[in-house]
């Protein structure tokens, strides 16, 4: 995930967020348009292939459009109902773009076999020049994907880049009908992407469901907090840790913290912002500190 978006605050936030809106945007409309042009050349080249991606296009443009929905509304500011804010609701659009791609790439493999057994010769010429468009068309939106940087982005811009590979497959079994009469490529070529999907949609669904199983954010760990805190001379040690991220972007961390002396309410005050400055570091914008001193406890580190 692009680190320099992390650290993004105040005005720099919302005009990255207004950037994710305007990529998701970019790479609907480029997505659904494209989509329709498939429809119409997969029917005139009698391409199973073709068919199938603007099949999957359709149902990645519906995707597309409750992507670009949840970042919008991941935008809002928290209320009583959402008082973490509305950040999860693009975790949400992943998770239906994911879910739409398994769907998508199901209704291909099915497709493709019943071509296997039965294939149909296609028009190599013409799955040729669609070839070449969706590389075109496709690279445009996943070079665009590619600079955000929340999970929603890095999905869609991933299935460009599948789409990118799959027509340049295309371009690939066009040439070679071109010179040897073999329809039964068409369909093989229609499994292969499909596969492919299929595996990328696992690689893409699975952080997705630790976030939403609350799992901690990768590269950041108790350790890690425990490191930081080294340099404060007041801090003992520390316990009852939690920290879970809302979107894979925006982390949450709940801790307590054991002080060495008994500190007054503003010298403790001092010590969690220097705590959650810190903190910042690890991209962890919502920290609630707890500040104890139990002298019965000893010099023993609490865990």
């Amino acid at each position: 995930m692009n680190k320099e978006h992390h650290h993004e605050a105040g005005g720099h936030h919302g005009h990255h967020h207004g950037h994710t809106t305007g990529n998701i945007a970019t790479a609907f409309f480029l997505n659904i348009g494209f989509a329709a042009v498939e429809l119409v050349g997969g029917l005139l080249t009698n391409s199973v292939a073709i068919l199938s991606d603007a099949l999957h296009d359709f149902g990645d443009s519906l995707s597309l459009g409750t992507a670009w929905y949840f970042q919008r509304k991941s935008r809002q500011k928290r209320s009583g109902s959402f008082t973490y804010g509305y950040q999860r609701f693009s975790l949400a659009g992943a998770l239906i773009n994911a879910l739409v791609l398994l769907t998508g790439s199901v209704f291909i493999i099915r497709e493709a076999i019943g071509r296997l057994a039965n294939p149909e010769q296609a028009d190599p010429a013409g799955m040729l020049l669609l070839a070449v468009l969706g590389i075109v068309v496709n690279g445009v939106a996943m070079l665009r994907l590619r600079k955000g940087g929340s999970l929603n982005e890095r999905v869609v811009s991933l299935h460009f880049l599948e789409d990118v590979l799959g027509w340049i497959a295309v371009l690939v079994g066009a040439l070679v009908m071109l010179v040897a009469d073999v329809p039964v490529l068409d369909p093989i070529l229609s499994l292969l992407i499909a596969c492919f999907v299929l595996f990328n949609v696992y690689r893409n669904i699975r952080p997705v469901i630790t976030i939403i199983l609350q799992a901690a954010p990768a590269g950041v760990s108790e350790e890690n907090v425990r490191s930081l805190l080294q340099e404060e001379k007041e801090v003992k040690g520390l316990h009852d840790f939690r920290i879970w991220t809302l979107d894979g972007e925006h982390h949450v961390l709940t801790m307590h913290v054991t002080v060495k002396r008994n500190l007054d309410l503003k010298t403790a005050e001092a010590l969690k912002e220097r705590i959650k400055t810190k903190l910042k570091e690890l991209d962890i914008l919502h920290a609630t500190i707890e500040v104890e001193y139990n002298p019965e406890h000893g010099e023993k580190d609490e865990e």
